[in-house]
């Protein structure tokens, strides 16, 4: 379990890693997202730099929780973007990148779920009965 907990970490890591390079270097396909919704440039940027600081707190033990949060947050907004604004395909990705994102937000909520008993004040108030 220990194991499964750490690819989970990784897995959410990666793919949250690998989209850095679309936002940073305004690749034609993040600007298109972004001015769709508005958020172009610094939506792009600001939400990458968040991906970033998610990315390593998901990886580092004591800020699972902490990451993983920041993760259903982020991630959950882009869901909503997809079902509101961009629709499941954007350029002909077949929705990918929605599928990613589905993916990533249910890691993310199973990586919380592990890491629930470390969240501060009350995750041992309401998680210490429950065994490991």
């Amino acid at each position: 379990m220990k194991y499964l907990k750490l690819i989970i970490r990784i897995a959410v890591a990666v793919i949250l890693i690998q989209t850095l390079r679309f936002k940073f270097t305004a690749h034609p396909d993040s600007v298109y997202i972004f001015t769709k919704v508005g958020l172009e440039p610094y939506g792009r940027i600001g939400i990458g730099i968040l991906e970033l600081i998610a990315s390593i707190l998901i990886l580092v033990p004591k800020t699972t929780w902490l990451g993983a949060t920041l993760v259903v947050g982020i991630i959950g907004g882009a869901i909503m973007m997809h079902l509101t604004q961009l629709g499941i395909a954007i350029n002909g990705d077949g929705g990918l990148l929605f599928y990613t994102a589905i993916v990533t937000f249910l890691l993310s909520l199973v990586t919380l779920w592990f890491s629930r008993k470390d969240i501060p004040f009350i995750g041992k108030k309401f998680f210490a009965a429950e065994n490991n």
